[in-house]
């Protein structure tokens, strides 16, 4: 799981059926999520007598805190319109267009500055775990180095010029 966060790309979770306990675990964490309009989400575990305490983690830094412990207490499921309106998916689409929902998003992502994109993950994780005063530290610095790299210079220039931005690899 911390490797999904650690990774420099931005991953998407392709969710088509259910995704329970782990699985859940695994929309959460990834950094973007789109599911099919008839995926349904649960951290079941209590049902079991198991406390679904590691999906929780990332489920409770992905929706609202009553939500998440609504999820972990009576492990319920979600149906995907739900999850998107509480956080945990970013888009929902009728399952046969699912794949191309996700590659729309992936095509407004992978066109960006891939540098700017892994500075741009890397901070967005450092600063939302940290209380406002360090995050606005945290999010100067970056923008201040984020502003005199070449990917900035280009993008301004294109800007300028009218034309699309050559972005370095």
């Amino acid at each position: 799981m911390l490797t999904i966060q650690g990774m420099p790309q931005p991953v998407i979770a392709r969710v088509q059926g259910i995704a329970t306990a782990a699985g859940c675990q695994l929309v959460a964490q990834c950094d973007l999520a789109v599911a099919s309009a008839d995926a349904k989400f649960a951290t079941s575990g209590i049902n079991l007598g198991l406390f679904c305490a590691t999906p929780g983690v990332p489920v409770s830094r992905n929706v609202p805190r009553k939500r998440a412990f609504e999820m972990l207490f009576t492990g319920e499921f979600i149906d995907a319109q739900t999850a998107l309106a509480w956080g945990l998916v970013n888009r929902v689409a009728p399952a046969e267009r699912l794949d191309e929902e996700v590659r729309r998003l992936v095509n407004s992502i992978v066109d960006k500055p891939a540098a700017v994109c892994a500075a741009g993950k890397k901070l967005f994780y450092q600063q939302i775990e940290s209380k406002i005063d360090a995050a606005y530290r945290i999010a100067s610095a970056a923008i201040t180095k984020n502003m005199l790299g070449d990917d900035a210079a280009e993008g301004v220039g294109a800007f300028i010029e009218k034309r699309k931005p050559k972005w370095s690899k």
